[in-house]
């Protein structure tokens, strides 16, 4: 955690029980009283009352970019005041409990300082995409490690292990006598200390000791300050447009800076565009409502004046479709090329569970980050709908990746989406391949309405193309929805390593 949390971290039990000794107002902070400590845990409920008597440290420094925001080191003590949605209002306190200051601060470079959480490996909840990215991310090398506890209800605690250029997971299940062992093999440990400290002594599996924990990576922001929070509409002047990403039928990409301060991605809506002022807010609207690990943020927007701004989070690789095809995606192994696919199925099936649709899902709508994080992109041609599908009379169709009905009768559901991923899915384990590459458009649409699949890739394993077919059925009642692919996928990475 940095040599701040370690000096601090003797004295977190005594500050601990002072704190709880003392009475509402009586820290010097003048603040409200906080409630006892219940509920979920924080990462899964971030909008909650405060913890009474918990102590929180950063994990990494922040820079105020508002008034009402407070700057802090690494290692700094916090206690909360009061929590709303991605942003806490916290008192920063000394060894000896003592209000520094108070102000608005990201709840993410928080952590709870007690027990196994101060420990430099232990990550919290954490699924196995964010594991990966952290792992993976300059500064780990072979042997690099974290402990996490599993989104997945049936899991528990994963050891999660770099190994040269891929990421192997270790589920570590308590027993009924309360010992830890990995995949319940091999000899117990009283703790998690005891089992880490074990295996950084002794060969594990094949990889051999453990390294060095994990160098944290500062979590993504969802917003660029908490004003702009519910502050959307934000002056062209405070962004620098900075070298094209790319060009569409709608839009111009360019990266960018906030205030020069915060990269982003700047989408410069084109003028003579179709896009009315009328689909421009309804994009916006749509991106508004969708937060996700693996759907691109919206930061902001800029519409006083023409060309209109939508401004996002910038993923550094680009599209995944230029990725797979450059050098560094050629080099991608096959347990990575399937959790990539595991992170896009995680995006849609959150965009199934809030009744929206992409209706263009495909290789070079999907955005690649560090540690190869994938986010769902592009949301133009997106419509939250009500009824099982979405009639249109739109012709601008993207025929390879369409859906027999969404073709012949513009019916588009999230069953045709999973028709269109299970084409994502062929781009993937192609490396970015071309689909059908011997028919053209309309020549795909008989040939498919006649039965016709594409045959197996090469290298592609067996269960990965029985998902691609299961996706092109011809009934959309029989494809499967993306929360099953999601967790087919997620399984099968566990099976291949």
């Amino acid at each position: 955690m940095g040599g701040c949390l370690r000096r601090a971290c003797p004295c977190v039990e005594a500050l601990s029980l002072r704190i709880r000794g003392d009475k509402p107002g009586g820290d010097g902070g003048g603040g409200p009283e906080e409630t006892p400590e219940h509920g979920p845990d924080p990462v899964k409920d971030p909008v909650r009352p405060a913890e009474g008597g918990s102590i929180y440290t950063a994990l990494w420094p922040f820079e105020a970019r508002h008034r009402e925001e407070l700057s802090f080191q690494e290692g700094d003590l916090f206690r909360v005041v009061s929590r709303t949605g991605d942003w806490w209002t916290a008192r920063r306190i000394d060894q000896n409990g003592c209000v520094l200051d108070t102000g608005i601060v990201p709840y993410n470079y928080l952590e709870r300082a007690e027990s196994v959480r101060i420990q430099p490996w232990f990550f919290g909840t954490m699924n196995r995409f964010e594991a990966q990215s952290h792992l993976l991310s300059p500064g780990n090398n072979h042997g690099a490690f974290l402990i996490r506890h599993s989104e997945r209800d049936d899991v528990g605690y994963v050891l999660s292990v770099r190994s040269n250029a891929q990421v192997k997971h270790f589920k570590v299940p308590q027993m009924d006598d309360g010992s830890f062992r990995i995949e319940a093999a091999g000899a117990g440990f009283s703790s998690l200390m005891d089992l880490v400290e074990h295996y950084r002594s002794n060969s594990l599996c094949g990889i051999g000791r453990l390294g060095n924990p994990c160098k944290r990576k500062k979590p993504s922001m969802a917003d660029l300050s908490h004003f702009t929070v519910d502050e959307w509409e934000l002056p062209k002047e405070e962004f620098t447009l900075e070298e094209e990403l790319g060009s569409g039928y709608f839009a111009d990409v360019y990266r960018g800076r906030w205030k020069n301060h915060i990269n982003v991605a700047i989408k410069i809506i084109k003028s003579d565009s179709e896009l009315n002022h009328r689909e421009f807010q309804r994009e916006v609207q749509i991106l508004k409502s969708l937060r996700h690990r693996h759907l691109i943020s919206l930061f902001a927007v800029c519409t006083a004046s023409a060309p209109y701004y939508i401004i996002t989070e910038l993923m550094d690789k680009g599209s995944m479709l230029n990725f797979l095809r450059g050098a560094e995606g050629q080099r991608l192994d096959v347990v990575s090329l399937v959790d990539m696919g595991a992170q896009v199925a995680d995006g849609m099936s959150y965009l199934e569970e809030k009744h929206s649709i992409h209706r263009d899902l495909a290789a070079r709508n999907v955005l690649v980050g560090e540690g190869y994080v994938c986010k769902v992109a592009d949301f133009g041609l997106a419509r939250v709908i009500k009824e099982p599908f979405y009639v249109t009379e739109d012709k601008k169709i993207p025929y390879k990746w369409s859906a027999p009905e969404a073709i012949s009768h513009g019916k588009f559901s999230n069953k045709s989406d999973v028709w269109s991923f299970g084409i994502l899915l062929y781009e993937i384990i192609t490396y970015g391949g071309v689909p059908y590459p011997a028919f053209s458009n309309q020549e795909v649409y008989q040939q498919v309405t006649n039965g016709y699949r594409m045959p197996l890739p090469p290298r592609c394993p067996a269960f990965f193309y029985d998902i691609m077919l299961k996706c092109w059925s011809a009934d959309p009642a029989h494809r499967p929805d993306f929360r099953t692919l999601r967790l087919q996928l997620d399984s099968s990475s566990y099976e291949l390593q």
